[in-house]
């Protein structure tokens, strides 16, 4: 491993036990210090760090080790931090940076109060997310630190260069840095890792004083064994770190006990459906965070792998099937069936990430989820008025659709709440929604230019309102029709061009009236919804990959069985079928009021066109593998009016064009679309699709049409909104391979 460049001069570390030892290790075999010196009150450990290499230097006395110091870390018992820190007060510079790795941060921030009167820039509490049975200097290991968390909890007023450089010294021992406040921290922890150490060491405790002890531990099977594993762990450091973690323990303990006597009044009682109610949310929050997020604890944030595709050029496509379902019903159907009166059944539900996420969301507000199964999920509905508060914010991954809809209805409810998604849904605006439901009386904060978190206060009144849409959204409109619902009076919309209408005819289904007039949509409150079973159709925006994909390629032909073909999503066809695309359609059916049918596509010569603007609100989220389409169609094609696909989990106009330019296709980007000519060669290069999942799936298109390899970068969302696609994609004959899947 090459050196990294120094971060600090001179780091010292107190305290050279596991973490103490294995910091400053890391630190000196990666050259991110001029110089490591350690400090221990054991001579012993000083002494032995020193000759095996662990530190360059033994300091005989804390005035030695922090004098000289541009960074000082203590790595000392929790309870004995202030008396460390009273020691070393008359040699600590402001400007030194100081920082700890203790398990509790509140009491460390109160510990500097305590000693130097406030808390300086320069002080960063962090908490490196590592451990090992093994304790001392001789366990200290430069690798202790590699692919695990390190949580840094910096003040408001932290200085940002110390903060830089502890996040790279940090960096450079191989951890994953976070940042969080340090109450925050403590209430996370206190639940994730402090609740189940007092489980365990009171388990082991009360079964130990069991007349049949010997037998219990004789027999005790695998599970068992491994959940007690930490009731082994130091009962000291334990003990501090109760005390010192004490108001965020207590409130845990408090809240696991009252749902512990619960479940035990429930047994008594023999009530099997609260039994099962419990024992299902939490079986599927388990497997639900075991998928979508990275796995290890502490991370609220979506996994940060990087998957890659890459392709090889040429093929055609054939084949019969049907991709997965609409994401935009399946997130409704979960909504709306958990605000029913009843148990609704769902079948085709989309198994995404997304969709995923917003049943995950209702699931932490009480409601009893069953699935999903192979497409089937069952909701037992709570009402117009059952959900409860969560314990914390709503993750809703990468879905603008879910977070938009979320808004109108947690403004309504009686309780506080607090929406958060991934970094990609972090960026997006969300003053569309916010800004009208303010006017209907919804306090919402917002970060800077009305990003997410969304944070909404419960118990407003909503009084209905007539809102005109300055721009085409089913998004902004369902969010106000949702909140409508629980609004005094009615609550209208009006949108300047046709947009889908899921949300209108679930509500119908639902036994919910939507009153329509022309563009106009509304809804009066107070009413109630009545379960009801859904079939969700194929997602036509997953079916556009693969009829442009026959359309561009050569001797293709695709079946794609049970499309959803509601007339406000049916613009990538209508604009396909104008370019002059062989598409078919048959068998059509209605499924619990939308339209579905089989679509057949063959290859075609497209030519370019100009979009009819009435058909952009209609294909808004297909453009991206129309924009293929064009560059392989005869002729010019221009885009006109859509300026909402700046806003999108990237800028799609910005990002296709780079995109294609990468590929060797030229196009002219302007304020509300592009201008692309047709028939220019597609070579090989590499793309950054930004962390779009439509945008990655478009290049695996255009590799069909491709003279190169075409490597596209930042793939890992393709699993919010399409599980499956390589695999599919692979089986119709697309030359494409999943790297870090």
């Amino acid at each position: 491993m090459s050196a990294q460049p120094p971060v600090f001069n001179r780091v010292a570390v107190i305290g050279l036990g596991l973490i103490g030892g294995s910091l400053a290790c890391a630190v000196r075999r990666r050259g991110l210090a001029g110089s490591v010196v350690g400090y221990d009150k054991r001579p012993d450990e000083l002494s032995l760090g020193e000759s095996l290499g662990v530190i360059d230097e033994a300091a005989d006395s804390l005035e030695q080790a922090v004098k000289g110091s541009d960074l000082v870390v203590l790595a000392v018992p929790v309870r004995a931090t202030r008396a460390v820190l009273q020691e070393i007060k008359p040699w600590l510079d402001d400007a030194v940076v100081l920082s700890d790795v203790g398990s509790t941060k509140t009491s460390f921030v109160e510990d500097v109060k305590a000693v130097f009167g406030s808390v300086s820039p320069s002080v960063i509490p962090g908490h490196p997310i590592a451990g090992s049975e093994k304790s001392g200097i001789r366990a200290a290991n430069p690798d202790l630190f590699n692919n695990h968390k390190v949580i840094l909890t910096p003040g408001d007023d932290a200085d940002p260069q110390a903060l830089s450089s502890l996040r790279s010294l940090w960096e450079g021992c191989g951890a994953n840095v976070l940042t969080m406040s340090p109450r925050y921290h403590d209430e996370v922890l206190a639940a994730t890792s402090h609740l189940p150490h007092l489980i365990a060491f009171s388990l082991v405790d009360t079964l130990a004083g069991e007349d049949e002890n010997m037998d219990i531990f004789r027999y005790a099977a695998g599970g068992f064994r491994d959940f007690t594993r930490i009731a082994a762990s130091d009962p000291v450091m334990w003990h501090d770190i109760f005390l010192s973690n004490r108001e965020a323990v207590l409130r845990v303990i408090d809240h696991f006990t009252h749902d512990l006597d619960q479940l035990r009044s429930a047994i008594a009682d023999q009530d099997s459906a609260k039994l099962l109610r419990v024992f299902s949310r939490a079986k599927a929050a388990r497997e639900h965070f075991s998928k979508i997020l990275s796995g290890q604890a502490f991370v609220t944030n979506h996994s940060d792998k990087q998957v890659t595709f890459r392709l090889q050029p040429g093929g055609a496509v054939s084949g019969e099937f049907r991709v997965p379902g609409d994401k935009s019903m399946s997130h409704r159907s979960i909504m709306l069936g958990a605000l029913a009166e009843g148990v609704t059944e769902v079948t085709g539900f989309l198994e995404g990430e997304d969709s995923l996420a917003t049943l995950q969301a209702f699931r932490d507000m009480g409601v009893t989820i069953e699935g999903p199964d192979n497409g089937f999920v069952r909701i037992h509905g709570v009402g117009m008025k059952g959900l409860q508060a969560p314990r914390g914010p709503l993750y809703l991954g990468n879905s603008g659709t879910a977070m938009r809809l979320f808004a109108g209805l947690m403004a309504a409810q009686s309780f506080n709440s607090e929406l958060t998604g991934d970094a990609s849904l972090s960026k997006r605006p969300m003053g569309r929604v916010a800004d009208p439901l303010r006017a209907m009386g919804a306090v919402i904060d917002t970060e800077g230019g009305g990003r997410p978190p969304m944070r909404i206060k419960g118990g407003q009144k909503l009084t209905g309102i007539h809102y005109e849409m300055p721009m085409a959204s089913a998004q902004v409109k369902s969010c106000l029709l949702l909140a409508g619902l629980y609004a005094d009076g009615s609550t209208s919309v009006t949108e300047p061009a046709p947009t889908r209408d899921h949300t209108e005819r679930m509500l119908s289904g639902f036994g919910y009236h939507v009153y329509r007039d022309g563009p106009t949509a509304s809804v009066s409150g107070g009413g109630e919804l009545s379960a009801t079973n859904i079939d969700v159709p194929a997602d036509i925006s997953s079916a556009a990959f693969f009829l442009v994909a026959a359309s561009i390629a050569p001797e293709s032909e695709l079946v794609l069985r049970h499309v959803g073909i509601n007339p406000t999503r049916t613009g990538v066809i209508n604009i396909l079928k104008l370019m002059g695309a062989d598409i078919d359609i048959f068998n059509e059916r209605e499924i619990g009021g939308e339209p579905v049918a089989d679509i057949r596509v063959r290859s075609a010569e497209l030519k370019g066109i100009d979009i009819p603007e009435d058909q952009v609100p209609l294909a808004i989220d297909e453009f991206p593998v129309l924009f293929i389409a064009a560059a392989c169609a005869k002729g010019r094609t221009v885009l006109r009016g859509a300026e909402e696909l700046r806003v999108k989990e990237s800028d799609r106009i910005q990002v296709m064009a780079d995109g294609l330019e990468a590929v060797g296709v030229k196009t002219t980007v302007t304020a509300d679309g592009i201008v692309i000519d047709g028939g220019q060669t597609i070579a090989g290069g590499v793309v950054n699709s930004h962390g779009d999942h439509r945008i990655a799936m478009s290049f695996a298109v255009a590799s069909l049409r491709a003279e190169g390899e075409i490597e596209v970068r930042d793939c890992a969302n393709v699993a919010t909104s399409f599980p499956g696609f390589v695999e599919l994609a692979q089986n119709c004959g697309i030359q494409i391979a999943a790297e870090g899947a």
